[in-house]
């Protein structure tokens, strides 16, 4: 772990490589997993003053989830999540036409419908973020559904802060990416001194 401010980030994010693959996984994480996405009260709030907006880019099992149970659910440790169709698929999900999964959410977003995109921890995946009292943590999470990003991942031999500089400065600011990239190039050094 190395300490940025009052972050502590694992050097994974700077070791491992990764580039989502939706060709190959068909955006499986919108679809798979124990639980809903993690939601932030702010998110919880953009999402029930905006899903008029949103559903239009909702599927009708989306749809009728939501209207029945709310846009989110307080997860096992008491954290809000989204909405999930009858406990599998976020409620926010589609089908395109060329068979991928994606969010709703972020094709509002895309199409200017609303002003904010996906959720951060959906945005920032395969960083996962844990909050304590005085600090976070930003660790890199392993899920097998991605393996083909990782695979992608090293043939482009892109690191996984890298792939994600976009959610990372949305986060976090700028000013924590550059040092991200100060940091990496700092290792790259270490690692050719050895």
């Amino acid at each position: 772990m190395i300490e940025i401010g009052d972050k502590l980030v694992s050097t994974e994010l700077f070791e491992e490589e990764f580039v989502c693959n939706l060709s190959a996984c068909k955006g499986a994480c919108c679809v798979d997993g124990d639980d809903g996405a993690p939601l932030t009260m702010d998110e919880v709030n953009l999402l029930e003053d905006h899903i008029d907006l949103i559903k239009p880019y909702l599927n009708e099992k989306g749809l009728a989830e939501i209207e029945k149970n709310g846009v989110f659910y307080m997860d096992r440790d008491n954290d809000p999540v989204t909405m999930l169709n009858g406990g599998k698929e976020c409620s926010f999900v589609t089908k395109g036409e060329d068979g991928i999964y994606k969010c709703g959410i972020e094709q509002a977003y895309r199409d200017g419908a609303i002003h904010f995109n996906k959720p951060i921890s959906c945005h920032l995946y395969p960083i996962r973020v844990k909050e304590y009292r005085s600090f976070s943590s930003l660790n890199y999470d392993r899920w097998p559904i991605c393996s083909d990003a990782c695979k992608l991942g090293k043939e482009l031999k892109v690191s996984v802060y890298k792939f994600l500089k976009e959610p990372i400065i949305r986060a976090f600011g700028e000013d924590f990416y550059n040092e991200l990239e100060q940091v990496d190039k700092e290792l790259k050094q270490t690692k050719l001194n050895d």
